[in-house]
């Protein structure tokens, strides 16, 4: 009975993986579309801003634009992750061997030990249509904005649209990173961002704006419970011959309803969660008191998100088939009523919401001209990641799984609701990047953002394996005559990660105590992920 009770926890924290995954990708996500003067000096522009996209990194840069200036960037991004599930020596589940071979479905027991996964699809979220497969290959994303500053004002008004956070991929059906997840897309588009600077004196200047951004996140993943205890059902139903047909035991207890095991799957699920409107503010300072010299400083409020949306769970038929035949019987009918295990439905779908806070962040940064031919701009900024401390979800009705999970984790589940620790830490980034001046129209860039991982190392994932990483970045700016204005830019980032048996139990923990969903139980992983781009900026007058 007590395996009855883990496998319907780990259900439950199938569910949670959805919300526990996506949200992991966010410190990745950060400042990888940005315009192609930040992206080729490693975002280190917050003392030296790139042109309309001052709204972006330092309103109060605004204030340097005269007249009326339009800005378009394009960004063709490139998304490539890899993971190898390797088999340890000795693998198995309670004495399954992993590698053996199932004669029921003529395949190695667990497909995915020794396996890889490789995905470069990308998906986006598009509100009104949900998550959507683009083409494969680079994805191209827009961004665009204007100012004006009316002649001999001090003030400069300009609007943007941007995406200040951005990921999403496919995998193939039969790809083994199906199980977290098979799709998957998180992104905060910023429609508009009315934004204002003052220039004080030639010396001062500041800037303020608002955010109106949509935020949504989305997923569909298959799920599997490779458990101890699922490996204890797997060996009761071979006891018991269940091959046969026949139930030894009924009508007392019955275990061959449907055929279960540690690699057998449970069902599939789909997530869709977004907030239409989600309103921050930024406030910004530039301080120029040579040509030499400045220095800047900017904020950017959090916000806080109610996302709601649907949820939808379609179990499999020997997984609905096993609760249902075991309620038949005398035991598990009595077992049920008790502990309030999962009847066996089929499917189950509904309404559901999230609390999510979007993280406040701070940037400052200097911009020196070491030389008449070289500039140096150094950036230091900090993301309040920690406000994640844990998902919320509230689902509209009471399902039957989260009826088990209370009695074992009365903290974290009740009938209708389910919060899930994550214990993200704040992360600091330091971004420095060159500009070489070959002539008065043409700029050569280098540069790199030192990007610090907010996932601890027992809390990875398959899609918070993201470590410690840089990103780099090289471009040029060209001055095309004297109103317009191009740039371009190509960057690159790279984040391995290898995580043993054991080593995460948002993984592969293996483990009875566990409370996290670990489809890969007891397989070492190895991830990768590469992220690259290629863009432009075009900017004039008009």
């Amino acid at each position: 009975m007590i395996s009855v009770r883990r496998n319907s926890c780990k259900l439950l924290q199938a569910i949670a993986l959805v919300s526990l995954g996506m949200p992991a990708m966010a410190q990745m996500t950060t400042n990888l579309t940005g315009p192609s003067k930040a992206m080729s000096l490693g975002n280190a522009v917050t003392a030296d801003t790139p042109g309309v996209f001052a709204i972006q990194y330092n309103p109060a840069g605004l204030a340097k634009l005269k007249g009326r200036q339009f800005q378009f960037n394009l960004l063709n991004a490139y998304m490539d992750i890899d993971a190898d599930f390797i088999a340890p020596p000795g693998y198995e589940i309670f004495g399954i061997d992993g590698l053996g071979y199932d004669e029921q479905k003529q395949q190695q027991k667990d497909w995915v030990a020794n396996s890889h996964s490789h995905t470069n699809t990308v998906a986006a979220y598009i509100p009104g249509y949900g998550m959507q497969k683009l083409p494969r290959g680079p994805g191209v994303l827009p961004t665009m904005g204007f100012s004006i500053n009316a002649p001999g004002s001090k003030f400069t008004f300009g609007n943007a649209f941007y995406l200040p956070m951005f990921a999403g991929f496919y995998r193939d059906l039969g790809d083994p990173g199906v199980y977290m997840p098979k799709a998957t897309a998180m992104q905060r588009v910023t429609y508009l961002s009315p934004t204002i600077a003052y220039e004080i004196n030639d010396d001062w200047s500041v800037g303020a704006g608002i955010q109106f951004s949509h935020q949504a996140i989305a997923a569909d993943q298959y799920m599997r419970a490779p458990n101890m205890l699922l490996g204890v059902a797997e060996i009761l139903q071979d006891a018991f011959n269940c091959e046969s047909g026949n139930e030894p035991l009924a009508p007392f207890i019955a275990l061959c309803g449907g055929n279960v095991g540690p690699w057998d799957d449970v069902g599939a699920m789909s997530l869709d969660l977004q907030e239409t409107l989600s309103p921050t503010y930024s406030l910004g300072v530039m301080w120029e008191p040579t040509d030499w010299f400045s220095w800047g400083a900017s904020y950017y409020s959090e916000a806080d998100m109610n996302l709601k949306g649907t949820f939808e769970l379609n179990y499999t038929n020997d997984w609905s088939g096993f609760w249902q035949s075991l309620n038949s019987s005398i035991i598990g009918a009595i077992s049920a009523a008790i502990l309030s295990l999962p009847s066996g439905a089929p499917r189950e779908a509904g309404n559901v919401s999230m609390k999510l806070t979007y993280p406040q962040h701070f940037k400052t940064g200097i911009s020196l001209k070491v030389h008449p031919k070289l500039t140096m701009n150094v950036d230091v900024g900090y993301y309040d990641w920690s406000t994640f401390d844990a998902l919320n979800l509230q689902f509209d009705r009471n399902l039957e799984f989260l009826g088990a999970a209370k009695i074992l984790s009365p903290d974290n589940a009740t009938s209708n609701t389910l919060s899930l620790p994550l214990n993200w830490t704040d992360e600091w980034n330091i971004g420095i990047g060159f500009e070489h001046h070959v002539t008065s129209r043409l700029d050569l860039r280098v540069g790199a953002e030192i990007r610090d991982s907010i996932t601890p190392d027992d809390q990875r994932s398959l899609l918070g394996v993201f470590g410690d990483s840089i990103l780099w970045g090289a471009g040029l700016g060209y001055r095309w005559d004297k109103d317009t204005d191009v740039d371009f830019h190509i960057s690159y980032l790279q984040s391995v990660e290898y995580i043993p048996a054991n080593g995460s139990c948002n993984l592969n923990c293996d483990n009875l105590t566990n409370i996290i969903y670990n489809p890969y139980a007891g397989l070492d992983v190895k991830t990768s992920l590469r992220f690259a781009s290629l863009g432009f900026s075009f900017t004039t007058k008009f």
